[in-house]
């Protein structure tokens, strides 16, 4: 271990410790559960050590803030997606339910897919959603985001673009 990780390593323990309780106890509001707020907590620095820069000392809280929200909206989505996939699966017959296994995986596809989604802009995100989901041809896409039917072109394109990216990423 150089210098340069271990005085990284006694900031990051410097930062725990003057923050990890206000932390903790700021995710258990929201959440109402002390397990998840640990969980978010944890979530919280590995986030923050991933990056491998630490705030000035002003700045910590709000940087710690930030990233707990982010986290927070990314549990909550997950929470959602995790509903509505187990309420399609209850109105399924028994007998095509999928493994745990297969479901656990099912899931991590889903929240993958979510993450990509979100992650473009809306106009890209809703023509790509029309297309693929609902069937629509450019023409009404175009018509219904008031855009013209060139545009709509280069969302699909642009969207595709991050599906075929994620889709290599995922396979490293």
């Amino acid at each position: 271990m150089n210098a340069r990780d271990s005085a990284l390593q006694q900031q990051m323990a410097q930062l725990y410790h003057d923050h990890q309780s206000w932390l903790s106890a700021f995710l258990q509001r929201r959440l109402g559960c002390s397990h998840s707020a640990a969980d978010l907590v944890q979530d919280t620095y590995l986030r923050l050590l991933s990056k491998g820069k630490l705030p000035e000392p002003a700045h910590s809280r709000g940087y710690l803030t930030r990233i707990a929200k982010g986290l927070l909206i990314d549990l909550y989505r997950r929470r959602r997606i995790e509903q509505a996939y187990l309420d399609e699966l209850a109105a399924q017959p028994e007998h095509t339910h999928p493994s745990p296994e297969h479901c656990s995986e099912i899931l991590e596809a889903l929240v993958t897919i979510d993450r990509l989604l979100h992650g473009l802009p809306v106009n890209v995100r809703r023509a790509l959603l029309m297309r693929r989901l609902d069937g629509m041809s450019y023409r009404a896409i175009a018509e219904e985001l008031g855009v013209s039917i060139s545009s709509v072109e280069k969302y699909i394109a642009r969207a595709l673009q991050s599906c075929l990216q994620a889709a290599q990423e995922l396979e490293r």
